[in-house]
């Protein structure tokens, strides 16, 4: 039976742990498009497009955190995949602690860009249904209008902000009311990540203000038994690795050798 979620799967099976990718909210698996570039050279990088996302099916509704977890826990399974590093981006690294709870030890190395753990306030829980009322009345244009330049700088190259703009007006907006309410019930991953043990490593983009550089800070510290560390990316905001691919490949590279260390 083919797998539920659209994917990418490159690179070679040579005994390095696989590099798992998940992507925010409203984007795709295009949002890695340079980290699957770079790291698929010498290892297996898998990156889906999460439900109701890209091409992988819609679900109308409500779709919580816990069932796009499941979604990558049955592609992995399809895929073989026992082992991994986890990276995700916002929204992507709220699923990757909620996947850190479910998986275990099937996660060799943590990556939280640009996210945080604590659940949604009453008023978040309220402004993310109207924004998903509002969606699916008008679309998902208006939306990306407003808050491109909040996503990347404004300073971001004309071609990063071309590619953030595509992915947000592409995305289905029922897929994205469906995940914003699912967001709205999130729990709270501060007690999982007191508990974690993963080496993590936690990368924020400096003038990100949706999750400004206080809070990776806070979450870093909150990782108190894991070998996690933080690093701040110049010169970016929501979404370093396409506004500073260089400078975020290099410091995921580096993560990725300590854990390979660790694993061998």
């Amino acid at each position: 039976m083919p797998p539920f979620l659209a994917y990418d799967d490159k690179g070679p099976e040579n005994g390095r742990l696989p590099l798992v990718l998940v992507h925010g909210h409203p984007f795709d698996r295009t949002m890695w498009a340079p980290q699957l570039a770079e790291f698929s050279a010498g290892r297996r990088v898998i990156a889906p497009d999460l439900r109701g996302y890209g091409a992988s099916p819609v679900t109308p509704g409500t779709v919580p955190l816990s069932r796009h977890a499941r979604d990558i826990e049955s592609l992995l399974d399809h895929l073989g995949v026992s082992v991994f590093v986890l990276a995700g981006l916002s929204m992507g690294g709220q699923i990757a602690m909620e996947c850190a709870g479910r998986f275990g030890a099937r996660v060799r190395g943590l990556v939280l860009a640009d996210t945080f753990p604590e659940p949604e306030t009453p008023e978040g829980v309220r402004s993310r249904h109207a924004m998903a009322d509002r969606l699916l009345a008008e679309g998902m244009a208006g939306y990306a209008d407003e808050v491109l330049e909040r996503m990347v700088a404004p300073y971001a190259e004309p071609e990063v902000k071309a590619h953030v703009h595509r992915m947000m007006t592409g995305t289905d907006p029922e897929g994205a009311a469906a995940s914003l309410r699912g967001r709205a019930a999130r729990p709270d991953y501060r007690p999982l990540l007191a508990g974690l043990t993963t080496p993590t490593l936690v990368i924020t983009g400096a003038d990100d203000t949706y999750t400004p550089v206080a809070d990776a800070a806070a979450m870093h510290a909150a990782l108190a038994d894991a070998d996690a560390r933080l690093h701040v990316v110049p010169g970016a905001a929501h979404l370093p690795n396409l506004e500073r691919p260089e400078e975020f490949n290099r410091v995921l590279g580096e993560f990725l050798a300590e854990v390979a260390e660790v694993d061998a």
